[in-house]
């Protein structure tokens, strides 16, 4: 994942640690790391834009020396710009912030992007892939949720396939297939099919990963189902 562009024909599984033992996160990552994982997936919820209050500022601070992978952070809070800067240097690799969140949507990804790091809008089941279509030319990614975001372990809503194949055909006629979409909620082996067919490249699984005993086998049985969708569609694989 070097260089600014992560999208391309590769499949990336993101761990998400709301899944994770918190009483031993370190040891998690490192599993998941070991297990093959591309990037580790952190949800920070503030109990206002979503229902749920998850973890902030120190805990990334605290898992930046655990791994030598990509911190992927996903911000659900309000206000987001107030801490885009104070993330990235406590670690995040990637940023991204809901669309629903801020009216300042430039300045944000702009914001990440000067403080070193990758940028990326989320949208949540509700918003319309053309909502991010003025966010184009600033993006590294865009993150679907395919669940209503706030907690782990939701059921997948089908109706975010289509939702991903639209923002792909429209990134990829801007000239922007660089640009990466990664899908957050209810991914495992059953749901990975279609939505790579669709154009997800990065895949958040939380339950999936975290989840099984064999974290190493997990990862890979995700990875494996991806890059078959990726096939089948007539997709090349890379690592």
């Amino acid at each position: 994942m070097s260089g600014r562009s992560f999208g391309g024909e590769a499949v990336r599984i993101a761990p998400s640690i709301l899944s994770a033992d918190f009483g031993r996160l370190a040891d998690e990552i490192r599993d998941v790391e070991a297990g093959g994982a591309d990037l580790i997936h952190i949800d920070v919820m503030d109990g206002r834009f979503v229902p749920n209050i998850t973890i902030g500022l120190p805990v990334v601070r605290a898992i930046r020396p655990v791994t030598r992978l990509p911190l992927d952070v996903h911000l659900m809070i309000v206000e987001p710009e107030r801490y885009l800067v104070e993330f990235v240097a406590a670690g995040a690799d990637i940023v991204s912030f809901h669309l629903e969140a801020t009216p300042h949507a430039h300045r944000a990804l702009q914001m990440i992007r000067a403080a070193g790091a990758r940028a990326a809008v989320a949208i949540t089941p509700q918003t319309p892939a053309e909502a991010v279509r003025h966010l184009i030319p600033d993006l590294d990614m865009v993150l679907v949720m395919t669940v209503n975001p706030g907690f782990g372990g939701q059921a997948f809503i089908p109706q975010m396939v289509d939702k991903v194949r639209t923002l792909r055909a429209m990134l990829d006629a801007a000239g922007r297939s660089d640009v990466a979409i990664e899908v957050d909620g209810g991914i495992d082996v059953e749901t990975v099919p279609a939505i790579v067919a669709a154009g997800a490249r990065v895949l958040v699984a939380g339950t999936a990963v975290f989840g099984a005993r064999d974290r190493r086998a997990a990862i890979g049985t995700l990875r494996s189902a991806g890059e078959e969708a990726m096939k089948a569609a007539g997709g090349a694989t890379e690592r």
